[in-house]
C-alpha cells in the first residue's frame, strides 16, 4: 500500500513521563488491544480516498499468534505497518500494554513509538536495507550492543543465528549489500529475532527461503511463543505456521476465528 500523505504525528504523550496514572503490566493482562483502528490514503492528486481496512478489533495475550489472512489488497501489510505505527492510523486504539502501562499507539509521540521499537515491538519483514561496509555478523550484532551487550559476546551471538538461519560462514564478515535477496532475508531474520520483543510482526518473513531456512524460522518463532511472545504475522507458507495459530483475522470480512480451540 502506498505511503500518499505525511503520518508525521504531534507529540501527545511522553512515555517516560506519563501524564495518566495507569495499571502496570501483568501475565493475564491482553499484550495488545485494537479497538476499531481505521485506515485509509488520501490520493491527493486524484481527489480520492483509498481505504485500507475499517473497524478492525481484536487483542492478543502473551504467547498467542495471530495470522492476518485476506485477499491481495485488503491491507494486511498496512494493518502491520500501522500497528507498528509506520502508518498513522485515521480512526481507533492500538493499546500496548509496556512496562511503564498500557500506552495507545495510535496516539503516542513519535519518540515514545521509537523507544518502543527498542525496548518492546519487533517488526520482521522480507526486506533488508543494508547499509554499505557493514558486514552481515555486526548488522545482526547491533540490538544487542544497542542493549549493552559486549561486542565479542554480541558478535558469538550473531554468529550462531546466522549459521542457524544457513548462513554461509564465508559470508559472516562480508557486507550483506551485495548478497542475493534470499541472502540478505536470512540476515534481516537473525537481526530481527536475535532480541526478541514482547510483541513481534511478521510481514511475508518467508517469502524468498528456501526449505531449511524456513524451518529454522518456524523453530525460533515456536521457541518465542513458548517464552510469551505475541505474535501477529502475515505469512506466504501458511502451512509453515500451521501449528502456531491461535486465531486468524481475515481482513476481506474483518473477522477474527479462534483456531486453537
Amino acid at each position: 500500500m502506498p505511503n500518499c500523505e505525511s503520518d508525521m504525528t504531534d507529540d501527545i504523550a511522553v512515555l517516560a513521563h506519563p501524564r495518566t496514572k495507569v495499571a502496570q503490566s501483568s501475565a493475564t493482562q491482553a499484550v495488545l488491544e485494537v479497538e476499531n483502528l481505521t485506515k485509509h490514503f488520501e490520493m491527493h492528486h486524484l481527489g480520492e480516498r483509498l481505504f485500507a481496512f475499517e473497524g478492525v478489533t481484536f487483542r492478543l495475550f502473551p504467547g498467542q499468534f495471530l495470522l492476518v489472512t485476506g485477499r491481495n489488497g485488503a491491507g494486511k501489510s498496512t494493518l502491520l505497518r500501522t500497528l507498528y505505527r509506520s502508518y498513522r492510523p485515521k480512526g481507533g486504539h492500538v493499546w500496548l500494554d509496556t512496562a511503564e502501562g498500557r500506552i495507545d499507539l495510535a496516539r503516542a509521540a513519535d519518540v515514545d513509538i521509537a523507544l518502543l521499537r527498542r525496548r518492546e515491538i519487533g517488526f520482521v519483514t522480507q526486506f533488508l536495507n543494508p547499509r554499505p561496509r557493514v558486514t552481515a555478523e555486526d548488522i545482526v550484532a547491533e540490538p544487542l550492543r544497542l542493549a549493552g551487550r559486549q561486542k565479542g559476546e554480541a558478535v558469538d551471538e550473531a554468529r550462531r543465528w546466522l549459521g542457524e538461519f544457513g548462513v554461509k560462514r564465508e559470508l559472516w564478515a562480508a557486507y550483506p549489500s551485495t548478497f542475493s535477496g534470499g541472502e540478505q532475508q536470512k540476515v534481516n531474520l537473525a537481526r530481527a529475532l536475535i532480541l526478541p520483543q514482547r510483541l513481534l510482526m511478521l510481514d511475508e518473513p518467508t517469502a524468498s527461503l528456501d526449505v531449511n531456512a524456513r524451518h529454522a524460522l518456524i523453530r525460533r518463532l515456536s521457541a518465542l511463543k513458548e517464552a510469551g511472545i505475541a505474535m501477529v504475522g502475515v505469512f506466504h507458507h501458511r502451512a509453515d505456521i500451521a501449528d502456531l495459530v491461535d486465531s486468524e483475522l481475515d481482513l476481506t470480512t474483518q473477522e477474527v476465528h479462534h483456531v486453537a480451540e
